[in-house]
């Protein structure tokens, strides 16, 4: 029983010292995250191929209007995060970055996503929603916010540090195997799944109250982003309950986005990009 103790500890120990070396802190926010365990490198590179994977299985966009308002929003935004953590002397959150904006020719689809290192597609089906410019700007801001805020290498790295949990674990619980790893994973079944699903929950939250400060500081009106969610809203479709879902409801989004308003307007008041 001894021995078993000694190994948990010895266990637990290792596991708080790589959760600690492996942190970094989000901009803005200042939330702790666990990201070193895979380095920014592998992720951006296994994200850079995946992007071209994606793109060159697409069909692009040839409308030339939407395209290159989609680029000039991204580009505007880039280059206002791009200074922002310049003169804040966090300027290496962005070492590897090779931005790209894409819109993908897709009606029926009603998204946008980004992949770590600037990556950005959005589809055709998402403008309608957005309706202008600033529409644009407010989802743009909240996809840019999920690779500036490494999210991805969040979510990539947590992944990797249950496997090790996992591996560990089962060794810990002892002399039988079939059992220990029967336990374990039960420990991490459901549980795991929700914990999953609420830490997306948590960093689309993060990505709204990031995008929402992002596109102010590119002098974009942050009280188009409330609006743009309720247009959301307004589209219908059956979400499932707040709990199982991977974002937060609408309402919730826009309840949280109001609340920040009055921190971002001071960003947007002080743009140079107005």
């Amino acid at each position: 029983m001894k021995a078993k103790s000694n190994i948990r500890l010895s266990l637990f120990i290792f596991l708080l010292a790589v959760t600690a070396w492996a942190c970094s802190t989000v901009p803005i926010t200042g939330r702790s995250q666990l990201t070193g365990l895979i380095s920014d490198e592998q992720v951006v590179a296994m994200s850079a191929e995946a992007y071209k994977d994606v793109i060159d299985s697409v069909k692009i966009s040839n409308d030339a209007e939407q395209t290159a308002m989609v680029r000039r929003v991204g580009t505007r935004i880039k280059s206002a995060i791009e200074k922002y953590l310049s003169d804040n002397g966090q300027s290496s959150l962005l070492d590897g970055f090779d931005w790209e904006f894409n819109l993908i020719d897709n009606d029926t689809t009603v998204n946008a996503w980004a992949m770590p290192g600037g990556k950005v597609a959005f589809y055709t089906g998402i403008l309608p929603i957005c309706e202008d410019e600033l529409g644009v700007a407010v989802v743009m801001g909240h996809e840019v916010a999920h690779a500036v805020a490494k999210h991805g290498q969040e979510r990539m790295n947590t992944a990797y540090a249950q496997q090790i949990g996992l591996s560990l674990g089962s060794v810990a619980l002892g002399q039988d195997p079939t059992m220990a790893q029967r336990l374990v994973f039960q420990a991490v079944g459901m549980g795991s799944q929700l914990g999953m699903l609420a830490f997306s929950r948590k960093h689309e939250s993060e990505a709204d109250e990031l995008g929402l400060i992002f596109m102010a500081i590119a002098g974009y009106d942050p009280s188009s982003a409330p609006k743009f969610w309720e247009r959301m809203s307004a589209t219908g479709g059956g979400a499932p309950p707040e709990f199982l879902s991977t974002h937060p409801s609408h309402e919730t989004r826009i309840s949280r986005l109001n609340a920040k308003l009055p921190e971002a307007m001071e960003y947007y008041e002080k743009s140079e990009m107005r």
